[in-house]
């Protein structure tokens, strides 16, 4: 406790110190003189760990949020007056400095600024409702962020603050008691008998601004009317925080108790409505269950079905809201697409409007210590893609070839017993990362983090019954273990193993890290092995096993206890918003392939500070794809957001924009108001092929496609050069202009794609290109086949020959996957240089820092993607681009006999035709091919 103190008291000394660089000998003259002013504290005092933490904290940085807003019906009100006596927010300002660095809490303070000023002022009279969807990075501090938003609103003179907590217990009481250190400032108990004060309560005892709470940490904690009406409590004087579950019971109970306690008037219908009290009702994971999955009709003139009925929890939801004359509803989320389809004129007489952002959509940028998909799979920086941290180690030993034996096949069904013959009944490789975290943990140990918590997630089925056997086989596997290491007794072979690892696979990979990304890792001290066994002998009993089963226990013990030290079993419950804390090792199988599963099953993701290096992801490789190419996707929306955020574009023409985007056919599709079929829209995007067949009948067939096209083309530009800006660019390649687009689509249907491609369909894309062309728009293309210099030469025709790029297979044995074929500088090849620079202008206006999009905090050198098809659609609407390639066939491995494999990819130009196309697909199918974990 002394070392925290002190960290904090010397970051206060130390940001008096602004223009002086802050070293590591000024950090420790601070320190001593926090020591001499309060000498008790030098007692337990580690000065290594504070230097350190103090140096991390001063050169992290954090990026700018993007919004984009619709001030219809709003009016300004937030000013520095009416910041002038916040206590709420200055006592939970001050709680975060002690844990954070005061760069980071700044930018807290902006980010919940900003939001709370889109909100209305609470003390607006008539009736107003704001609805806004906050959308931050996967485990990235978004429950932080919204306690910041509770305590301002709280200030500002909200009286009813209402938190949707996902959908189990052990989410819901994980936030009530974040909730309670971060605002209530005590602990929340059935009987308020003695009030235990805990987090900003300890900074502001004064009992006069202690705010009211109803729902509390226990298990069965959530609202219960009787509870409610024996509380005598007065809204009016001060807040009263609700912490609910999204469960129909609950919210059923919520919604009666506000209408017959609380209701204090009617509306022209006769209904109950509170009119004397504010609401500020935040969503957290908006995206799981408070969007409406059911069918609803709209007319002729787009105007909703009165009488349409919703489903539960949305309905709920919506009804509260419309309980209140003055409300205020935020959502957060990580995966906000679900949202974006929200009907936006969707509404209903009981329920009033559906959850449609309309008044603000707030991306949230994340400091430079977050660690997120980018950090992990790759980080676009302009037209390259850097390597991620190199964390990830693949997984093939839990499944028979054909996925259908094996310890853990993708079809099992609830009651399997996973079977394999080795003595621990667990594969090599979960031996292997459960080895890792007792490596892990031992590490920290010696660093000094004994007291922080440390976890390994396994997540390898969705059935609780498939979940206990093997939690009672990694249970049994670590005592085993722990038995051998303590008693001495059968040791040397497990000691073999563990240094192996230790030299192989910590070693190399924390002095990689120190290189190549010392802004996340530092550089650590690596120990010797000697040190390490002794630090493991010390902590390994210590570890236990868990099941996350959905009760609050699970939460519990982390705000019970220090330095927990835990191996967690578990599904879906690990699926949504439960931190885990100190998450180190993680050993993952599902294989859902719908985006937002997949981000929000991405609980690795986060902030690591001090032991990122010693972090290890152990899972298939056709998951690291599948984030590699939802990294990218990410990328390439957040972009389109800042584009529209920079034109000054409303949450409704944003919500226009996504709905037909063709990424997310992976997103759940009841979620898209869809039952049986897909309408998706390529302008604006680009479609490249990254799933290839390595069939040599089918890469015969695309070579004679290849061929053909290019036969019919006539002569071309050779080695096409650009003039950008004061350079010049150039291509290894042909060029041909103004291609019919009936000469495009032809190559389309004799070309061949992998029926895994996941956004690269040749039906598909012809179709488009067909309805397109009723409305003028790409009705011709440029065509351009690009080599790589250096590569092997192939004879694409008899006059036309290209240099083979080089692409390395990742991915599973039936397919060859790359990690990506074009880069943004590619699509930029048929661009004069004042299209260029109108690209490049545009890129760098919407561009804002964000260090989980990108390293540099300076403002990128090359257009973006969607920057060059807004300025493409801009000026030549009716023309597209198609990108040809040809891999060598020796660089992937796939044989010396193979013949080459062609990759493709097409640019769109962004279009307001609002043409789609039908991508159809039977519940069957769905189900094997993208799994749901909803």
């Amino acid at each position: 406790m002394s070392t925290q103190s002190v960290i904090k008291f010397a970051q206060e000394l130390l940001v008096d110190e602004e223009g002086t660089p802050i070293s590591p000998a000024l950090i420790n003259s601070k320190i001593d003189q926090v020591l001499a002013f309060k000498p008790a504290w030098k007692q337990d005092f580690d000065r290594d760990a504070a230097v350190t933490e103090l140096v991390r904290r001063f050169s992290l940085w954090v990026g700018i949020d993007t919004k984009i807003s619709s001030d219809e019906g709003h009016k300004p009100w937030l000013n520095s007056a009416r910041k002038a006596d916040w206590r709420y927010w200055q006592r939970y300002r001050e709680y975060l400095e002690a844990k954070m660095s005061v760069v980071a809490v700044d930018g807290l303070d902006r980010s919940t600024g900003t939001i709370l000023d889109m909100l209305e002022d609470p003390l607006r009279d008539g009736q107003w409702d704001r609805r806004g969807l906050v959308v931050g990075h996967v485990q990235s501090g978004k429950t932080g962020n919204y306690t910041g938003l509770i305590c301002k609103a709280a200030d500002a003179g909200y009286k009813i603050v209402i938190v949707l907590a996902g959908l189990h217990n052990n989410l819901r009481s994980q936030t009530q008691m974040r909730l309670d250190e971060g605002f209530l400032g005590y602990e929340t108990r059935p009987i308020a008998d003695d009030i235990r004060q805990i987090g900003v309560g300890l900074i502001d005892r004064d009992p006069l601004i202690r705010p009211n709470y109803v729902t509390n940490r226990t298990n069965n904690g959530d609202f219960s009317t009787a509870r409610a009406n024996n509380l005598g409590i007065t809204p009016e004087q001060r807040p009263w925080l609700f912490v609910v579950k999204k469960n129909k019971t609950v919210l059923e109970r919520l919604l009666g108790w506000l209408r017959q306690h609380v209701a204090d008037g009617k509306d022209e219908h006769g209904r109950k409505i509170i009119q004397r009290l504010p609401l500020l009702l935040i969503d957290d994971e908006a995206d799981h269950a408070s969007v409406d999955t059911g069918e609803q009709v709209f007319d002729e003139e787009g105007l909703p079905d009165p009488d349409y009925q919703p489903k539960a929890i949305n309905s709920l939801t919506r009804k509260i809201l419309h309980t209140f004359a003055r409300s205020a509803y935020v959502g957060y989320t990580a995966t906000p697409f679900a949202n974006i389809f929200i009907h936006e004129r969707g509404a209903t007489t009981d329920e009033g409007p559906d959850l449609f952002p309309s008044a603000f959509i707030v991306n949230l940028a994340a400091p430079s210590s977050y660690i997120g998909p980018a950090q992990i799979f790759g980080l676009k920086n302009g037209a390259e893609r850097s390597d991620g941290l190199p964390l990830y180690r693949e997984v093939d030993d839990h499944v028979s070839e054909d996925g259908k034996g094996g310890w853990m096949p993708h079809s099992h069904k609830n009651g399997y017993v996973p079977k394999i013959d080795r003595k621990s009944g667990i594969p090599a490789s979960l031996e292997k990362a459960i080895y890792s975290f007792l490596l892990t943990c031992a590490v920290r140990h010696l660093r000094g983090q004994s007291e922080e918590h440390s976890s390994m997630l396994i997540h390898v089925t969705r059935f609780t019954s498939v979940q206990k056997d093997v939690h009672e086989r990694v249970d049994e596997f670590l005592r085993e273990v722990k038995q051998r290491l303590t008693r001495r007794i059968g040791n040397s072979e497990t000691e073999t193993l563990l240094r192996d690892l230790w030299e192989e696979d910590f070693i190399p990979t924390t002095e990689a890290a120190a290189h190549d990304f010392s802004h996340l890792s530092g550089d650590p001290e690596i120990p010797d092995w000697d040190d390490v066994l002794n630090g493991l002998l010390s902590v390994i009993n210590d570890i236990d096993v868990r099941m996350i089963n959905g009760t609050a226990k699970d939460a519990l013990d982390y705000a019970d206890r220090k330095g927990l030290k835990v191996i967690a079993v578990g599904g879906d419950k690990l699926s949504r918003g439960l931190t885990l804390e100190g998450l180190c090792t993680s050993y993952f199988l599902r294989t859902s392939k719908m985006y937002d599963s997949l981000m929000q099953m991405g609980r690795w993701f986060g902030y690591r500070p001090g032991y990122i290096d010693l972090c290890r992801l152990y899972t298939t490789s056709e998951l690291a794809d599948w984030f590699g190419h939802i990294a990218d996707a990410a990328e390439e929306l957040r972009q389109e957001f800042d584009l529209m955020a920079e034109a000054g574009a409303t949450p409704r023409e944003y919500g226009l924009k996504v709905q037909s985007h063709p990424v997310l056919m992976v997103t759940s599709r009841l979620k898209m108001r869809s039952s049986k079929s897909l309408m998706l829209s390529f302008s604006g995007q680009v479609s490249e092929t990254i799933t290839l067949h390595k069939e040599p009948a089918v890469l015969e067939r695309n070579c004679a496609a290849l061929a053909s096209l290019i036969d019919g083309l006539g002569p071309g530009e050779i080695n096409p050069q650009r003039e950008r800006d004061e350079s010049v660019q150039q291509w290894r390649g042909v060029l041909w202009d103004s291609v019919p687009a009936s000469q495009v689509t032809a190559f389309l249907a004799a070309y061949k794609t992998h029926p895994d491609a996941y956004k690269v369909n040749n039906a598909l894309l012809s179709e488009f290109i067909t309805k397109m062309n009723a409305y003028g728009e790409l009705t011709e293309f440029s065509v351009a086949l690009i080599g790589a210099r250096g590569g092997a030469t192939f004879d694409v025709t008899k006059t036309i020959s290209i240099e083979m790029l080089k692409r390395s297979a990742k991915g599973a044995p039936d397919r060859y996957s790359i990690g990506r074929l074009l880069s943004p500088r590619d699509e930029t090849i048929d661009l004069s240089s004042e299209e260029y620079s109108e690209a490049l202008r545009l890129t760098q206006l919407g561009w804002k820092p964000d260090p989980a999009r990108s390293k540099s905090e300076t403002p990128p050198t090359d257009p973006s993607g969607p920057s060059i098809r807004t300025v493409r659609g801009q000026r030549h609407p009716e023309r597209g681009l198609l990108l040809l390639y040809v891999l060598d066939p020796k660089e992937a491995e796939l044989g010396d006999e193979l013949p080459p494999v062609v990759a493709m990819g097409l640019s769109f130009p962004a279009s307001d035709s609002g043409t789609k196309v039908e991508y159809r697909v039977t519940n069957i199918l769905w189900n094997q091919e993208y799994g749901g974990a909803d």
